[in-house]
């Protein structure tokens, strides 16, 4: 495996790779959610690149950036025994060097769900991500569906600016008890990672009404946000029950729809969604 943190050096490292391309950006402080698509990626690709870079300009100025765990060693450690071919670790200044004024803006996704929440949340991630794209040049890119507003986002960005690369979507790992697996989980202390299995529990109830014939979404909203309500430990952000493409608010009757919901479990704030319909 090769670890390399500038452009001059990516770019002939990238170049040496053969066959079909496969990348996976990530944040680091790698866990079972990220390896899951490396071995995706291992599984359909020749080479595989992974990136770690905690992007400054997905943070608001409130969000909690400077306490974002790092352990780069551990992450090149658990890279090596993955068997990937590359590491990109881009340092800030390579990647918004003194001067950077360009972003990239996906118009109409950014605005519901996590961007009403996160102003400027979303114009971080599609600028990194483009930026990640532009210099490795991968046939594919591998994301969590865990993000699912960020996937979306993404693969309307790499479609309307024509990079070429296919956008696969991945499960969404989970602990035992349905927690979804997230860097954010280490944060939490014993009592709230127990208390912080409701999110799955709230969208499993929905996810359950829907099989059982309720195709309302106000009433699938309600039933996430009971058993949501009954945890004390947590703290509503939203709940939403939104079209799969656009993110808009679903009213009415659902056919497919994305349930997803912000939660916060005493300080750390949590996401989850499950899609219904498919």
């Amino acid at each position: 495996m090769k670890v390399v943190h500038s452009l001059p050096e990516l770019r002939p490292a990238r170049a040496g790779l053969p066959g079909l391309l496969g990348f996976v950006p990530t944040m680091g402080y790698l866990h079972e959610g990220h390896l899951s698509l490396v071995r995706r990626a291992k599984s359909e690709c020749a080479s595989v690149v992974v990136s770690i870079f905690v992007n400054p300009a997905q943070f608001g100025p409130n969000e909690d950036l400077t306490s974002y765990p790092v352990d780069l060693e551990r992450d090149q450690a658990v890279l090596e025994r993955e068997a990937v071919d590359l590491v990109w670790i881009p340092t800030r200044e390579q990647m918004y060097p003194e001067g950077f004024q360009t972003w990239v803006t996906v118009e109409e996704l950014i605005r519901p769900l996590e961007g009403e929440h996160r102003p400027g949340h979303f114009r971080g991630v599609a600028t990194v991500v483009a930026k990640l794209l532009n210099a490795i040049q991968p046939d594919r890119a591998y994301f969590g569906q865990k993000d699912a507003q960020q996937l979306a986002v993404v693969r309307r960005m790499a479609q309307d600016l024509d990079f070429g690369v296919e956008v696969v979507a991945c499960p969404t790992m989970r602990e035992a008890d349905g927690l979804a697996m997230s860097s954010r989980n280490a944060r939490l202390n014993p009592k709230e990672r127990q208390a912080a299995a409701v999110l799955y529990r709230a969208l499993s109830a929905a996810q359950q009404d829907y099989a059982g014939g309720e195709r309302q979404a106000d009433a699938l909203r309600r039933s996430m946000a009971k058993v949501l309500q009954d945890e004390p430990l947590a703290r509503i952000q939203y709940v939403s029950v939104a079209d799969p493409e656009t993110l808009a608010e679903l009213q009415g009757e659902v056919g497919r729809g994305l349930l997803s919901m912000a939660v916060f479990v005493g300080k750390t704030r949590l996401i989850d969604n499950v899609l219904l319909g498919d």
